[in-house]
């Protein structure tokens, strides 16, 4: 399947399942974001997930796919620098601020910066069209997170504190995808690359969970974490998996666009599934996110 995938990127078909990738990412995402909001500390579910990754990915890496080149592996080690810079990161910014303001946050800073970095090292050139569809879903997004401002009760120090861990976030989600679309673009075969990268990137925060629930504790009951880890890492897959295959198959900048869309499926979730109030003003700024998608993968 791997010579497949990378026989048909760059053609149409690769683009309309990268698209769908994308999307899918997005869906999963969605989930993957929610999973990290509740009783439990970020580090700790971010370690059960990242645990639960290694133990179902490990068999994969070693007995299913080619193994990896010396280059490949090289790119692994910066890949494990980033990743768990951008997870501290993240964790910082739920510890410090609500989750409804940080995420939009996040999500709306990665995909500006991350088409200006596709640029300088792809040369993956938007168009002015494409420009305006990126400025209408991140502005939307910023937008959201200051609509959900307006629930919360506001701690000043802490809201600060959480929106420079949430634009610093969002940052490392623009390095973070671009690094990780060079990555899977060199590797002959994409599974092996994202066999080993979900390995290697994962042996981090179930370290440092162990640490922090030795020292502190754990706010809900550790079953739960257990399974939210399991949940947690098999929509990892499917979500950072998806959008990197995305990376490789077509644009990097318009995949990282697409996947942002995950703030309109949670509220769809949210509404439909969960029967929470959307509301008028939030529902506008969906429909903002989903048309600024739109914008950048029709106007290319």
């Amino acid at each position: 399947m791997g010579e497949w995938l990378v026989s048909i990127a760059g053609t149409p078909e690769g683009a309309r399942l990268a698209t769908l990738l994308a999307l899918l990412s997005a869906v999963c995402h969605a989930a993957f974001g929610a999973l990290q909001k509740g009783r439990h500390d970020p580090f700790l579910i971010r370690g059960a997930i990242d645990a639960w990754l290694v133990v179902i990915t490990l068999p994969v890496a070693l007995f299913l796919v080619p193994w990896p080149t010396p280059e490949t592996f090289l790119i692994l080690a910066g890949a494990v620098v980033i990743h768990f810079t951008y997870k501290a990161t993240v964790a910082f910014a739920y510890q410090r601020a609500a989750y409804t303001v940080v995420y939009p946050v996040i999500r709306g800073t990665g995909p500006l910066v991350t088409a200006f970095g596709a640029a300088l090292i792809f040369q993956e050139h938007f168009t002015a069209m494409q420009w305006i569809g990126v400025a209408c879903l991140s502005g939307a997004m910023l937008l959201l997170a200051l609509r959900n401002l307006g629930e919360e009760k506001i701690d000043r120090r802490g809201l600060a504190t959480g929106m420079i861990w949430a634009l610093a976030g969002g940052l490392l989600v623009a390095v973070y995808t671009v690094y990780d679309a060079y990555g899977i673009r060199q590797s002959a075969n994409p599974f092996t690359f994202l066999a080993w990268f979900f390995v290697i990137t994962a042996l981090d925060f179930p370290i440092l969970a162990a640490y922090r629930y030795r020292r502190y504790g754990s706010d809900g009951p550790v079953r739960d974490l257990v399974w939210k880890g399991f949940a947690g890492a098999l929509i990892a897959w499917v979500s950072f998996g998806g959008v990197m295959l995305a990376t490789r198959l077509d644009k990097v900048g318009e995949a990282a666009v697409l996947r942002e869309t995950s703030p309109v499926f949670a509220a769809l979730i949210g509404w439909f599934i969960l029967g929470e109030r959307v509301g008028p003003r939030r529902l506008v700024l969906m429909a903002l996110i989903a048309l600024g998608a739109i914008i950048v993968e029709t106007g290319g």
